[in-house]
């Protein structure tokens, strides 16, 4: 018989980890809501004509595609079957897909719902996505993506709400973070002042390696891509750029004079400093002009968060577009969005054992089964308990004592109630803590167990 197993880059999550899983996943939500964002959900499948095209030839490529219900091999010729050509199959075979992200998702839905929709719209969702990735540490094939986007208008004071959102998370997280800020104007300025508008993603390929390889190797890098030494010499106040934000900024304002784009970048830059200045903020705020996510897709303000006790990638991400439903045929749609990477953060909580055991804990309470008569009798006391908001168990069958009491330990039970034939005479349940090991009398009241579990 065949071992079982699941797919390469997929994962089952025990008890234990969903717990953590759902206590991050909860907290996230609870911060989007306390800011207005409502949630939606869309489906696991999106069409192929929706998905294709909108990630580039590689998310093309990623792309889980689902084969058509029924006897697909039927709309084939022979000729097409003999050709085994996998791409044509697949484009008249598949006309489903995964979704890869919950971006084009969410534009495909404002595009939908645009009549019901009132903008501007902030909404988050939490749903997992797949690409048929290589798996490896830290890659899966399926997992989940926590976004919010609010869509309809330019305000940059939606920049500097999704900052707070994000230093509010971590914050009751317990993760020091610093969240690192660009702008792609800013990027533009510095590729047009070089003398290479064109060569935007070379040049910012290269700083992003300032921080591993040294201004020497980078400058090595540019010279080995056809940059001369005049515009690496133009490049270079960039790289040296140091000081606190406000002497960035100052900096960049002479450096880019001569670059519209580049001292538009700088003024959004300033109105997010100044309007979180006046908020406090648990997490670190810093400008990174090395700062270059997405360039093709972000249009004004990037961002990217990194734990500061651990040595791991970006934890959270994102920025501003000006036309994420372009893609669909409405155009000018402007929007800002963040995703947080639920994978990252868990690893990062787990490293530095954030979690905190109450959130761990399934049931509070199990009752010791000693006999059917006594069970018949704890059912009412067990239906109260659970309307006080007690977890609680009856173990299923009259077992041994000491077997009950390793399922507890085992379960990590915190309390066990033992009611025999005296106790239910009395009127009583014997509390046994299994931490402690203490054990009292109480009342076989609902309401007098509770309090004493809470105590």
């Amino acid at each position: 018989m065949q071992k079982p197993s699941i797919p390469k880059g997929m994962r089952d999550f025990s008890p234990v980890e969903m717990s953590r899983r759902n206590y991050i996943f909860q907290t996230i939500r609870e911060v989007y809501e306390l800011y207005g964002f409502r949630q939606i959900e869309t489906p696991s499948m999106e069409m192929l004509s929706t998905l294709m095209g909108k990630y580039g030839e590689e998310g093309d490529r990623l792309l889980f595609k689902v084969l058509n219900s029924g006897d697909v091999l039927a709309d084939f010729t022979t000729e097409e079957l003999a050709e085994r050509n996998s791409l044509r199959f697949a484009a008249k075979a598949c006309e489903k897909g995964l979704r890869y992200d919950l971006t084009v998702p969410f534009a495909r839905y404002v595009v939908m719902h645009r009549n019901e929709i009132n903008f501007p719209f902030k909404r988050y969702q939490i749903q997992p996505v797949w690409r048929a990735d290589r798996p490896q540490k830290g890659r899966y094939r399926e997992f989940y993506q926590c976004d919010g986007d609010v869509i309809g208008t330019d305000s940059l004071l939606c920049e500097v709400e999704l900052i707070q959102i994000i230093s509010e998370v971590f914050r009751r997280l317990g993760v020091r973070t610093r969240i690192l800020l660009n702008n792609r104007k800013i990027l533009s300025g510095i590729a047009e002042v070089v003398g290479h508008a064109d060569r935007l993603t070379d040049i910012t390929v290269a700083i992003d390696k300032l921080d591993k390889i040294g201004i020497g190797r980078v400058e090595e890098e540019l010279l080995s891509k056809g940059f001369d030494d005049d515009s690496i010499a133009r490049l270079r106040p960039f790289i040296e750029l140091k000081g606190d934000n406000r002497t960035q900024l100052e900096h960049l304002r002479t450096a880019l004079a001569s670059s519209e784009t580049g001292l538009k970048g700088i003024e959004e830059l300033a109105f997010i400093l100044d309007k979180t200045d006046r908020v406090q903020l648990f997490s670190e705020l810093t400008i990174d002009i090395s700062l270059a996510r997405g360039l093709s897709y972000y249009t004004g303000a990037i961002l990217e968060v990194k734990a500061m006790d651990v040595a791991i990638g970006s934890i959270t991400g994102g920025g501003r577009y000006d036309n994420l439903t372009g893609i669909f045929g409405l155009e000018g749609m402007s929007g800002v969005g963040i995703s947080f990477g639920a994978d990252r953060i868990y690893d990062v909580m787990t490293q530095l054992e954030l979690f905190p055991e109450e959130s761990l804990v399934g049931t509070q309470l199990l009752f010791v089964h000693f006999s059917e008569e006594d069970a018949d009798a704890l059912l009412p006391l067990i239906q109260g308990l659970r309307a006080e908001g007690i977890r609680t168990e009856l173990y299923p069958e009259a077992a041994k004592v000491k077997k009950q009491m390793s399922y507890a330990n085992a379960a990590a039970i915190p309390f066990v109630a033992l009611v025999g034939e005296d106790e239910r005479a009395a009127g009583l349940v014997q509390l046994k803590n299994m931490i402690t090991g203490e054990q009292e009398s109480l009342p076989a009241d609902a309401a007098a167990i509770a309090a004493a579990l809470h105590r």
